[in-house]
């Protein structure tokens, strides 16, 4: 009978045995799985935390993105304003410069002209002056009398006039 017992199964070693593995199970359970439990819920809870801020962070980060390509737009359309500002106001103050330009020279042309025929008309005088008394040398010898003051004027505006008709 000693073999039987061996094999066999004894009603108090085996509801001892049960309530030990109760116990045991509880005390794991409560001792260890429950802290580990809550430790990795924590951890859990942290990533989930830190995924929410990365996202967050990550939209904030494209906000910034795309306000920094819209001020960079309005930067590149204001450049574009001031380039095409600058070209016309170059455009209009080249036109401004070639009209004053144009006007000088016009004024510089019309003062030349003028002085020019104030030059002939002088140079003329002096010519009828020379001509003239030149004339009176002539005739005076030629003729080898002495002419009077009017009969000398008389003769120098004619030959004034004929000169001048001629030239």
């Amino acid at each position: 009978m000693q073999v039987q017992q061996l094999v066999g199964i004894v009603p108090w070693t085996f509801i001892a045995q049960l309530c030990n593995l109760f116990l045991q199970v509880f005390l794991i359970k409560k001792f260890l799985f429950n802290p580990i439990n809550e430790m990795l819920e924590k951890r859990r809870a942290k990533a989930d935390a830190e995924i929410r801020d990365a996202q967050q962070a990550k939209s904030e980060a494209e906000a910034v993105k795309t306000e920094y390509e819209q001020n960079m737009q309005k930067a590149r359309a204001e450049a574009n304003e001031l380039i095409a500002e600058a070209k016309k106001t170059a455009s209009a103050r080249t036109e401004e410069m070639i009209k004053e330009a144009e006007s000088q020279a016009y004024a510089i042309r019309a003062r030349a002209e003028k002085d020019i025929e104030q030059e002939k008309k002088k140079a003329v005088n002096e010519i009828r002056d020379e001509i003239g008394g030149i004339a009176m040398d002539i005739a005076g010898k030629v003729i080898e009398r002495e002419i009077s003051e009017k009969d000398h004027e008389k003769l120098i505006n004619d030959f004034i006039s004929n000169v001048g008709e001629t030239s």
